[in-house]
Order: structure tokens, then C-alpha cells, then sequence
């Protein structure tokens, strides 16, 4: 018999994680209901006739009589409800945790406040291009229950901070934390519970990839995996070397490409590449593989894309940026020979935006915010423009633009004051971009 053959599980949320959990669990024999706080949830109709369903709100009592509860990454433990339960001796998991119990193939894991869908995509290419089939999920994609039902050699993950607070049994051959600032503080009491929410991803890892630039990615000396190694632009096991104006991308004293050979520009892509290459390598993918995904990988949409270029201005869309480290990033050594319109706004998600200020006040930067949290993001510059809609802002720059130009959306901030998600966000701007 397995583990949860005739157990009382309930499910809470419900989406495509959520029913990857139900089908899953059914499957194992046990007896699920499901909860939403939801009125109308997405995917409800999915469900077997024969699963009772909660929907608006929890139900204290079913979660009580629960032998497990398997809680959607989106709600935190900490919702008294849950908490409850959890005090009286139920079990609380996520779908990671579900996932980790049945895996029987090597897991490359990946978490990071910024970079981690890039990360993520280029090690699980890498893997491919090595011959070997590959499964990739978590966070980005396909939820991980559902990659169980194909006959993979290795699964690479992209994990939340919110994944891995329920998550116990991840033993990674390899794993990352790329970098960590301010994100979720709606969530979280401060930085440092944030921080180690994410470093739950080191424990029983046999790899640890951190990033030698930001202390707070490094272990804690509590938990530690049994190997380590870095990357960062110098003094890290895999670093940038420049020599006669090019640069190369290097694990230890040998070169593994030059950068002009990838797609992926800006330093904090190459930052990206080396941490990919780190986890390929402690994974053992070979170095032909690992080189062919960097030659052809041209990078994620919405990540610091090129959305048009017409009369001389580029637009790039980097709409995920959803939070102010994935900005810095964006802006840290970007090189404009003209001027930077930059469209920040958005949901800040309770963040610290201070950090966005010595990088702004430039003179050939102006800044043109708007949405929910557009004003605090005005008053960090002079060179301030505020209004209320994204539309608004690019109509009034629009007759100023030059040959020469940049026009950033890098908003530092969620999308759903104003937009289903970032990637609408980004389309939306697509689409103005190319009214030019």
C-alpha cells in the first residue's frame, strides 16, 4: 500500500498546480477534497464529479479531519486557518514536497528573487542538447506532478520562495540560489525570512551554486550541501574574463565560450550563463551540450527583450522584472548613447524602492511612472513623469524619441493593479512600441 491510500488529503487552491495535485492523488488511492478561497476558481469544471469541493473561502472543519493538507504556494502557512490544523498535528505540504517523495531521477533546483526562468530554461536546454531527456517545471511551465508521468533522465526546477517554505524532501544534485532582494515583503516579516525561505533549497543538496557578488545567497552554517562552488564577475570558480576588449565566459582557468558566441547579452545575463553552467556541470551535463544551448538560447520573452527597433530607438521589454532587484540588474552597466525612457509602475508588493535611486538620477535618464505605486516611484527622481496609465506615459515621450534612444519597461513592480499578468503587460507594450 502506498502513503496515501485511503487518506484524508485536502487540497487547497486549485489552478493547474492545484489539479495536478488532485489527479495525482487519486491516483495514489486517496480520498481528496478540495478547498478555494476563490468563489469561482480556475479549473473547478476539471474536476472528478466524485471530489467535494469547498469554494470562497476555508473550511475549518474538513482541514481538521485532514491526514494532509497540500496547500497552494500562493497561500501562506501562516493563514490562521491552516496554522490551526497545522498545531493540531495535520501535515502541511506543497506539490514540490508530493513531487520530492517520488522522484527517482537527479533534480537541478533554482530559486532567486530575479533570473531564475532564464537560469532554469538554459540548464534544462543545456541537458537537451546533451542528449538527455529532461523535465522541466516547478514554477515556471508545467507543475512538477505532472512530470512524473514521463519517462525522464533528469528534472530541472524552477522553485518560489513560496514552494519551498512546504518543501522537506528536495535533495538536489545541484542548486541555486542566484540572488536575493526585496520581494513578497506583503508576505514575509523582513529580508532575512525571505532569505531563508529560499535557502531551504541547499538542504540535502549535493552542489551548492552561489553567487560570490551576494553574501545572502551563501549557506547558513546550520545546513549545508556537501559541495560548494561560485560564480560572479571575479575572484568565483566560474567568472567573466576580459582580456583585449572581449570577454569569456570560464569554469576555473578554462574558457567555455567567448560572450560574443551567446545571444544573451548584458552582464547580468552573463551572470546567468555562468550560474547555468555551474549547475550543469556539478549535474554532470557535458561541456558540447552546455555550449550548444549557449550558443542558440536567445533568451526568455518579457526578459530584457527586444520588442521593436524603428528610426534609431530601441524598445525592450522586461516586463518580468516584477520587483526592484530585477530592475538594478536591468540597469547595472547598460549602455545608452542617447537618452533612457524608463516605464516604472505597477504593485510593489510592499517594497523598499530606494535602492532604485542612485541608478535613476542620471542625466540621461527620465523616469515615466504610473499605476498603483507610481507616485513613491516619481519622487525618486527629479526627472520624474507621473501618470495613470503605461499608455499614458509612452503617448507623452513618443514625439521626444531620437536615433540613439532606449525606451526601458522595466517596472520594478507586479502587474496586477492594472493587467491579468506580466506577460499582458508586456504584450500591451509590444503593441504600443510598434505604433512608432
Amino acid at each position: 500500500m502506498n502513503q496515501y491510500q485511503d487518506k484524508n488529503i485536502c487540497v487547497v487552491g486549485l489552478g493547474k498546480t492545484g489539479l495536478s495535485c488532485v489527479d495525482y492523488l487519486l491516483a495514489q488511492q486517496a480520498k481528496v477534497r478540495v478547498m478555494d478561497t476563490r468563489q469561482s476558481p480556475a479549473g473547478v469544471e476539471q474536476l472528478p464529479s466524485n471530489v467535494p469541493v469547498h469554494t470562497g473561502g476555508l473550511n475549518p472543519q474538513w482541514l481538521l479531519e485532514s491526514d494532509m493538507i497540500v496547500i497552494s504556494p500562493g497561500l501562506a502557512v501562516k493563514t490562521l486557518e491552516i496554522y490551526t490544523a497545522l498545531q493540531a498535528g495535520v501535515e502541511v505540504v506543497g506539490d514540490i514536497e508530493l513531487f520530492c517523495r517520488a522522484a527517482d531521477k537527479p533534480i537541478i533546483a533554482i530559486t532567486g528573487s530575479n533570473g531564475k526562468s532564464t537560469v532554469t530554461t538554459l540548464v534544462a536546454e543545456m541537458a537537451k542538447a546533451a542528449g538527455l531527456k529532461v523535465g522541466m517545471g516547478g514554477n515556471i511551465g508545467i507543475p512538477a506532478l505532472s512530470l512524473l508521468e514521463q519517462n525522464h533522465d533528469i528534472y530541472v526546477l524552477e522553485l518560489s520562495s513560496f514552494q519551498l517554505e512546504t518543501t522537506y524532501s528536495l535533495k538536489a544534485i545541484a542548486a541555486t540560489v542566484l540572488n536575493v532582494s526585496e520581494d513578497h515583503m506583503n508576505r514575509y516579516v523582513d529580508l532575512e525570512d525571505y532569505r531563508q525561505a529560499k535557502l531551504k533549497i541547499y538542504h540535502h543538496c549535493q552542489t551548492a551554486v552561489i553567487n560570490a557578488e551576494d553574501p545572502l545567497t551563501q549557506q547558513d552554517g546550520t545546513v549545508r550541501a556537501k559541495h560548494q562552488v561560485s560564480f560572479g564577475e571575479t575572484n568565483a570558480d566560474y567568472w567573466l574574463k576580459s582580456e583585449n576588449g572581449k570577454q569569456y565566459l570560464m569554469a576555473y582557468e578554462e574558457m567555455i565560450l567567448p560572450c560574443d558566441e551567446i545571444k544573451l547579452t548584458g552582464r547580468h545575463n552573463y551572470m546567468n550563463a555562468l550560474a547555468a553552467i555551474a549547475l550543469a556541470q556539478s549535474a554532470g551535463i557535458n561541456l558540447q551540450g552546455i555550449c550548444t544551448a549557449l550558443r542558440e538560447f536567445t533568451g526568455l520573452d518579457h526578459r530584457f527583450q527586444l520588442a521593436h527597433f524603428a528610426q534609431g530607438v530601441r524598445w525592450i521589454n522586461d516586463s518580468k522584472a516584477t520587483n526592484v532587484g530585477s530592475t538594478v540588474a536591468a540597469l547595472t552597466g547598460l549602455q545608452v548613447s542617447g537618452k533612457l525612457y524608463l516605464l516604472l509602475g505597477g504593485d510593489g508588493k510592499g517594497a523598499d524602492f530606494s535602492e532604485l535611486a542612485a541608478l535613476i538620477n542620471q542625466p540621461h535618464i527620465e523616469c515615466y511612472c504610473f499605476g498603483q505605486d507610481g507616485e513613491k516611484l516619481a519622487q525618486l527622481s527629479d526627472q520624474s513623469h507621473l501618470f495613470d496609465t503605461m499608455e499614458q506615459a509612452i503617448e507623452a515621450f513618443r514625439p521626444q524619441l531620437k536615433a540613439g534612444d532606449m525606451v526601458l519597461l522595466s517596472p520594478a513592480c507586479a502587474s496586477l493593479d492594472q493587467f491579468a499578468s506580466f506577460e499582458k503587460r508586456g504584450e500591451e507594450f509590444t503593441r504600443l512600441a510598434k505604433l512608432s
